[in-house]
């Protein structure tokens, strides 16, 4: 059973290389990471298994790949690029793989909200470009931050968030608890928390999910952080709670539209800070991200199915 790396980009393709041993199940590395779909049935001729950084996958694409039995998804997001209810009537299995960066991830938020907090990527430009910006910042140490959603990478921000002396809040769709954090209806977070952090998968329940009415009921000011994915917020009602200042800053990793389209909305905003879906982008994570998609495949062989 032999399997295809889709969309390498040449760190991914070097990390698969070292991580590969004697005995592993064949992985061809295709080294484009601008894959397009209508390529898919071409490349994967003869392959049972496609490795999928962020390649689409659309369902009438995967109707014309006779042999492909699975698809391990690198990351959580799999339902951003295709539908694995439909594939699975196809035969088709999406695997995903979970906890692979929760403290790149959790870091990255960490220091988008501090951004957005002292605003020194805008800061930084000015200087270079000749201003010198003498901003009045947030002092976030006292302040409450609210996590929506507490998986494995909202508990890392949590710790981090604690660990400065923020007071945290916290929602999430199940009961949990986590040390020093105080579990509480979605609204009170919503009014009393000076930044909200988002840490929910994206599924058919959660698409859209901060949605205008609950971006009206953030506190005044406040500073949202979205690492999760850009489709969980209802990006024209933020874009207009910026504009119209009742939202203080967002600072974003993820977009609807990925990469972001030139001249968006949200790139000519001074109150937006903007990074280019890049959380989970570190050695560590990548080591962790391809060292359980190779395992997906091992596991994947050794059933034979």
């Amino acid at each position: 059973m032999r399997a295809l790396f889709v969309d390498a980009n040449p760190s991914l393709a070097a990390v698969t290389e070292r991580l590969l041993r004697p005995g592993d199940p064949e992985v061809a590395i295709h080294r484009d990471p601008d894959t397009r779909p209508e390529a898919l049935p071409n490349l994967l001729k003869g392959h049972a298994i496609a490795i999928d950084d962020h390649t689409p996958f659309p369902t009438d694409i995967v109707r014309q790949c006779p042999d492909l039995k699975h698809i391990v998804f690198l990351g959580t997001g799999a339902r951003s690029y295709m539908n694995p209810d439909e594939l699975a009537e196809l035969g088709v299995t999406v695997h995903i793989i979970k906890g692979y960066g929760d403290t790149a991830v959790a870091e990255m938020a960490f220091a988008l909200m501090w951004d957005a907090a002292r605003q020194t990527a805008m800061m930084d430009a000015a200087i270079r470009g000749g201003d010198w910006p003498r901003v009045v910042g947030t002092q976030l140490t006292g302040k409450t931050v609210g996590l929506v959603g507490t998986g494995g990478i909202g508990a890392e921000m949590a710790r981090l968030c604690a660990g400065i002396g923020m007071r945290v809040l916290a929602w999430n769709r199940s009961p949990k608890s986590l040390p020093g954090v105080e579990f509480v209806a979605l609204d009170r977070l919503l009014a009393e928390s000076d930044v909200v952090s988002i840490h929910l998968l994206l599924s058919d329940e959660t698409r859209g999910f901060l949605s205008a009415g609950h971006l009206a009921r953030m506190k005044p000011g406040a500073i949202l952080v979205n690492t999760a994915r850009g489709a969980i917020v209802d990006e024209a009602a933020m874009i207009a709670a910026l504009q119209e200042g009742r939202l203080g800053h967002a600072a974003l990793d993820v977009f609807v539209e990925e990469p972001l389209p030139a001249g968006h909305p949200l790139t000519r905003l001074r109150n937006a800070t903007l990074t280019s879906h890049a959380a989970f982008r570190t050695p560590e994570a990548s080591d962790n991200l391809i060292g359980a998609a190779l395992e997906h495949c091992r596991r994947i062989v050794r059933a034979g199915k």
